[in-house]
């Protein structure tokens, strides 16, 4: 088997409200408590600024940057690492460790937004819509760069902006929508290449789980389950989730991540399987 590394993250970055800091907390003590894993937490938790992106980029900067050395420690001892995120911008932080340990990887990008947007064309300016734009290095967050757009696979986007549909029509980045097919589709995009996995649980048909942004026709946790069979038919170095707010509303009844986490569960499995080796040709 091999090392799979929890990590939880509770520092504030890019959160509109505060459920998520607790609702990452949430799927980290299930995860830890299905797999018997030791949870290793990085940042503090802090109220919500909801500001533009720049302040909320240099406020996470601490937090971020210490959950980077995180994953990259994961990573230098050959471990896979399996995080708990409050906000999609945190990726900001990983997703350049995991091109620089894997540049060979595909990044299968599970939600219903595609995070493209730049400072430059972003109408909103929220850092969320940033989260793969930055480790592509289509702007300068530093937090580093390094992501191959040919190695991203967005799947389940629905609400796209201008910007990110020129980059998807332009054949700059593999989308898959939400519909028929979506296993075969995702087979071919990912084309045998080991993944990393994130996941905003927006992706989700609304109503499912607590999240912050709400998009109607997305997927159920069926959909998720057979997407994840795919996936685990690969070699899964890692897998984030991000967006789970731990309540409906702010002083609601907690409400638990079990059920999506069993719907998870493939590439929960296929991540402690041990990478067997090629035989000689």
């Amino acid at each position: 088997m091999t090392e799979v590394a929890m990590t939880l993250f509770q520092g504030r970055v890019a959160d509109h409200n505060n459920l998520a800091i607790p609702g990452a907390k949430s799927v980290a003590r299930v995860l830890g408590e299905q797999l018997d894993l030791a949870v290793t937490v990085v940042g503090t938790p802090a109220p919500a600024l909801h500001e533009g992106w720049q302040v909320e980029l240099d406020a996470a900067k601490p937090g971020l940057r210490a959950l980077a050395e995180q994953l990259d420690a994961v990573f230098a001892r050959h471990a896979r690492p399996l995080t708990a995120l409050n906000r999609c911008a945190a990726s900001l932080a990983t997703l350049p460790v995991v091109a620089r340990h894997r540049p060979d990887a595909c990044v299968v990008w599970l939600d219903a937004h595609a995070d493209l947007n730049t400072p430059a064309t972003s109408s909103s300016g929220y850092l969320g819509g940033m989260a793969i734009s930055g480790p592509a290095g289509l702007w300068t967050s530093g937090l580093g760069a390094g992501l191959a757009l040919s190695n991203v696979v967005l799947v389940g986007q629905r609400d796209l902006d201008p910007a990110e549909i020129h980059l998807i029509e332009s054949g700059a980045v593999t989308h898959l929508p939400v519909g028929a097919g979506l296993d075969g589709r995702l087979r071919a995009a990912v084309a045998g290449r080991a993944v990393y996995i994130h996941l905003d649980c927006d992706v989700l048909d609304p109503g499912i789980v607590p999240t912050d942004y709400v998009s109607d026709n997305g997927l159920s946790l069926d959909d998720l389950r057979a997407a994840c069979m795919v996936l685990a038919e690969h070699e899964v170095i890692g897998l984030e989730i991000a967006e789970f707010q731990n309540a409906w509303e702010e002083g609601g009844e907690p409400v638990s991540p079990a059920h999506l986490i069993d719907a998870l569960a493939p590439v929960l499995k296929a991540l402690g399987r041990s990478v067997q080796p090629q035989a000689a040709g």
